[in-house]
């Protein structure tokens, strides 16, 4: 993971707050296969009913609530 990045396991705890009690289960998202592995989905039930979270891994190793930006096309001289 890069500097400054966050674990998957502490988003889960600051964005659900699952120390508290409750139950979750991660899966791999359902989407496009090139963001497979690079993305998850945490299913959680809890007294407020149920919610789904997907969580994006980024290229430094971080993991977010938001997706990274598309790459867009380069060029270069060799």
């Amino acid at each position: 993971m890069g500097t400054g990045g966050q674990s998957l396991r502490w988003l889960i705890d600051k964005w659900l707050g699952l120390a508290s009690g409750g139950s979750y289960r991660l899966a791999r998202s359902p989407r496009k296969q090139s963001l497979s592995g690079r993305c998850v989905c945490l299913e959680a039930t809890g007294a407020r009913g149920a919610l789904r979270v997907f969580f994006f891994r980024l290229d430094d190793g971080s993991w977010t609530v938001f997706p990274p930006a598309p790459k867009k096309p380069t060029l270069s001289l060799d």
